[in-house]
């Protein structure tokens, strides 16, 4: 006997690039299924949970954003899941990135270019914003590195000029001493601050590294620099929301009333592609170990760049980038053996781990779980959601 049809809409813009990753992930798990219909927005850019009110179907994904859009989804009558965290709490089950997480990933990302001078630049409301802002500066208060906020809403919609949003990041800036490492809540506000850096003739990256959230790639890719972003992860959020949905039109309750999913990782571009060391010899071995960090080498590589003995270079890059030299190869190849991990590219761990110049596996696993508390293949997992390779 065939399965019975189900109708699900999908009432949330389809153009923003994050948003497409969602529906590529809610499009796999319809296909995977094989009796989903979906039916996404028919016509406007965007589609309110509220004007779906009578309509026929069996389960709704959404971007539930207002106390009123919060209401009319309690009112359908049928399954919703929520995407948006624009609100604190969801009146309904929802899926998302989380938003915490996402600040921290940030701020691990400039911290380790060596910034100990930060700014936050994003809007004054919104539930998720405040939660990046508020991982950010929670990681940076455990690194003892000091954080400026600013926070302006923005210009659209309101009696004063588009381009009034400039002045009081100007004026901001103005008080930031470079070398910093600034987070913007979205890229499009990393791209304001990017211009806003070359109105006062400030380098980017090496005066103000910048980073935002999303990877819109035409916003990242045609700023004038092109910008360091966090990929929060969407297809995977679109298939757990699919998931879910699932359960609940299936009659099932959710363990979770919200899930939260892990940011997928940090796209580096050149607004952060900077190391910030004022000590000329540390920069060169940084600037060294950053070009061979696929080769196997230990500290007897790099003594011989700079005319300094091996206790004094460990002191200056304690003093300079908070870790030892060996520390600071170890944290590298570990970053790198994330970007290898989550990208296409099937790769099993030994050619990871040789990639990243590990001499061999073992050493890969302990090196990458003391760093990111958990295995390789754990971190693919949670990041990818599916293990290519074995641990």
């Amino acid at each position: 006997m065939s399965r019975k049809t189900r109708q699900v809409a999908l009432a949330f813009p389809l153009a923003p690039p994050h948003l497409v990753q969602v529906l590529r992930g809610i499009t796999d798990y319809a296909r995977g299924r094989g009796d989903w219909v979906l039916s996404p927005n028919p016509d406007t850019y965007r589609m309110s949970v509220s004007d779906i009110r009578g309509w026929p179907g069996d389960g709704v994904i959404a971007m539930v954003e207002t106390p009123a859009e919060s209401r009319a989804a309690q009112s359908l009558g049928i399954p919703v899941v929520n995407l948006s965290g624009r609100l604190r709490r969801s009146s309904v089950p929802r899926v998302m990135v989380d938003h915490e997480g996402v600040g921290r990933m940030a701020a691990e990302h400039l911290l380790a270019c060596g910034f100990r001078r930060f700014g936050y630049y994003g809007p004054p409301d919104g539930w998720f914003a405040q939660q990046r802002r508020r991982g950010f500066q929670r990681r940076l208060q455990e690194a003892d590195a000091e954080c400026s906020v600013l926070e302006t809403t923005t210009a659209l919609g309101s009696t004063r000029r588009w381009h009034h949003w400039q002045q009081p990041l100007l004026r901001w800036l103005k008080t930031l001493a470079p070398p910093v490492g600034v987070m913007a809540t979205y890229d499009a506000r990393a791209a304001m601050v990017v211009e806003a850096c070359g109105v006062l003739g400030l380098r980017v990256p090496d005066d103000v590294a910048v980073i935002g959230v999303d990877n819109h790639e035409v916003v990242c890719e045609f700023c004038p620099v092109p910008l360091s972003s966090i990929d929060r992860n969407g297809y995977r959020i679109g298939f757990e929301a699919a998931t879910l949905l699932d359960r609940l039109m299936s009659g099932q309750k959710p363990d979770e009333s919200e899930i939260l999913l892990p940011p997928r990782c940090v796209i580096k571009r050149r607004s952060t592609d900077v190391v910030a060391v004022d000590d000329p010899h540390v920069a060169k071995v940084v600037e060294y170990i950053r070009q061979h960090i696929g080769e196997a080498f230990g500290m007897e590589r790099l003594l011989p760049l700079v005319p300094t003995s091996r206790r004094w270079l460990e002191h200056r890059f304690r003093e300079c980038l908070g870790v030892t030299p060996h520390e600071f190869i170890c944290r590298a190849r570990v970053e790198r053996a994330k970007d290898l991990l989550l990208s296409n590219q099937r790769r099993s761990l030994k050619e990871i781990s040789a990639a990243c110049g590990f001499t061999e596996p073992r050493r890969f696993r302990l090196v990458f779980r003391r760093l990111a508390g958990m295995t390789p293949a754990e971190y693919r997992r949670r990041h990818v959601g599916s293990d290519r390779g074995g641990d």
